[in-house]
């Protein structure tokens, strides 16, 4: 795999993880101070139309822009890049303090168009969404200059600057929320709102470490400068008609789970009290698809995020420049790597789904039912992330749009029928089906306009699923003599079942992987030195 994708994507992927896996884990002390599942659903009252605000604030832009950043660094005008991120930060400053002043005052009709569940009043949603709205401030500044860094495949200021936001977003939260119930005595509402707000805490720490890596490289992107071939001239508006016509998909697959959640948000709620579940099981249901489900089957996903924000810039630096067969082996090298990870990863979740959800949330068949049945999904979802990346930098960007309006609306028709059928489960098949109809449209246009061949993906893909079925098998083989000595319902048994479980099957795993040489061929050198380190001939 080429180097600069490997360690790019390996900086993202830790920065990216780590970031996740502290976004699950605050949930066991959040849930224990707020009191459970009720709030939640308050919770992400906000997020949900944060979500497709921020998409709107940053219009796409900074991924934009370090996509062209990347172009122009290929063809060494440096100076090009350099004008665009100066306009963008006044872009990103305004779009930023429209999209705040549009939520914060959109607020009341935004919560009317939801449905609130759990005994909460029109006005505690707005004083959420309105707390949350605040980041808009902040958010579209930050994440332009992360886009800045990545154009020059610098992937280390964004993965810490990451970290540190959702260490310090996180810090807040907890603290905040203890205060308000245990020390000052206040109501749930202000606590939950306190909470939507760390999200413009944490965004001010991540901006402050960006503004400092800046400071620090600022004499050595300088000095690019003056290695300047000066050959090409465009104009500013060019520039920016260019990025706003790449910025669109950007957007909009940026918005993807946001759209999903927002068609469950909408619909899910009435389709099952219409076909008559007690208010006590609707509640649940929304709060674990909208809120529990997302936290944990997004964790394969971050590896996609990852390759994703690492394969835009160098892919269009390399199409630029013609060179069609590194292209091709950049693809290949990330759709088999991709799938070797996330596969083992989601089918793994789906077998500890009951440990799983009692450590992060509480004991629940309900729960235990929606993550075992969600998580082979999740694949579909890292694919789709991938995929949509891949049109972008092959400058195929229309297509993206196209596929996951065509997932949407497959998701849109059969929620209402799916749901009737299966309850919460038809949600989640009907979301499953429209990734996978993006997935598949979206491979197709690939196949076409990069004229890239997917047999030996598929043959590779095949072998991982191979080794998956042994993985299960052997999980299993433990799992059930175990979780009658170490229950999967009290948090801290359920913790050592999935460290023990989940350790057999990875360690497993990658034995065979590294016994077969996939490691070789998959990581290269690297991977050759680690299984030969590993006395494995």
């Amino acid at each position: 795999m080429g180097s600069k994708l490997l360690r790019g994507t390996f900086i993202l992927t830790l920065g990216t993880l780590i970031s996740k896996v502290l976004g699950i884990l605050y949930v066991i002390p959040f849930y224990a101070i707020i009191g459970g599942d009720k709030p939640a659903l308050l919770y992400n009252f906000g997020y949900v139309p944060y979500q497709l605000f921020l998409s709107v604030a940053t219009a796409g832009i900074p991924l934009a822009i370090a996509k062209y950043i990347a172009k122009y660094n290929a063809m060494e005008e440096y100076k090009i890049g350099r004008r665009l991120f100066k306009t963008g930060v006044y872009l990103m400053i305004l779009s930023g303090v429209i999209c705040f002043i549009a939520m914060y005052s959109l607020a009341p009709f935004l919560a009317s168009l939801q449905q609130l569940e759990g005994g909460y009043s029109l006005d505690d949603g707005i004083r959420v969404i309105r707390a949350v709205s605040f980041a808009l401030l902040i958010i579209p500044v930050m994440s332009l200059l992360r886009g800045f860094f990545q154009g020059y495949n610098s992937m280390g200021p964004s993965a810490v600057s990451q970290v540190v936001e959702q260490i310090i977003r996180i810090a807040f939260l907890l603290g905040s929320t203890f205060v308000v119930m245990y020390i000052v005595k206040g109501s749930v509402v202000t606590a939950i709102s306190l909470a939507t707000f760390s999200a413009f805490v944490g965004a001010l720490a991540s901006l402050a470490i960006l503004m400092w890596y800046f400071t620090k490289r600022k004499r050595g992107l300088d000095q690019m400068l003056l290695e300047d071939r000066g050959e090409l001239h465009v104009s500013i508006p060019t520039l920016y008609k260019q990025i706003i016509l790449s910025a669109i998909p950007f957007i909009i697959v940026g918005s993807a789970t946001s759209l999903y959640q927002l068609v469950d948000q909408f619909t899910l709620g009435r389709v099952l009290q219409y076909i008559g579940l007690s208010a006590h099981k609707v509640n649940s249901y929304v709060a674990i698809i909208n809120f529990d489900i997302q936290k944990l089957i997004l964790i394969p996903g971050t590896l996609a995020i990852a390759f994703s924000m690492a394969l835009v810039p160098l892919v269009t630096a390399a199409y630029v420049r013609k060179e069609h067969e590194q292209v091709k082996r950049q693809l290949n090298d990330v759709f088999q790597i991709l799938l070797f990870l996330t596969i083992p990863a989601c089918i793994g979740i789906g077998l500890l789904a009951r440990p799983l959800f009692t450590v992060f949330f509480q004991a629940s068949d309900a729960g235990t039912a929606l993550l075992q049945f969600s998580a082979p999904f999740a694949i579909l979802f890292s694919l789709f992330s991938v995929t949509a990346a891949v049109l972008q930098g092959i400058d195929e960007q229309r297509f993206t749009v196209l596929g996951l309006l065509l997932g949407l609306l497959t998701k849109s028709v059969l929620q209402m029928p799916l749901v009737m059928l299966f309850e919460a489960k038809g949600s989640v098949l009907a979301t499953g089906l429209g990734y996978a109809v993006s997935c598949i449209f979206m491979i197709m246009i690939i196949k076409r306009y990069a004229h890239f061949s997917f047999g030996l993906v598929a043959r590779r893909v095949t072998l991982f699923t191979f080794l998956t079925l042994i993985m299960s098998i052997v999980v299993m083989i433990v799992y059930f003599p175990l979780s009658h000595i170490l229950s999967p319902d009290h948090k801290i048994t359920a913790f050592f079942l999935i460290l023990l479980c989940g350790g057999v099957g990875a360690v497993l795993y990658a034995l065979m992987a590294f016994k077969l040489h996939l490691s070789d061929k998959l990581f290269g050198p690297r991977g050759t030195r680690v299984r030969e380190k590993l006395g494995i001939k």
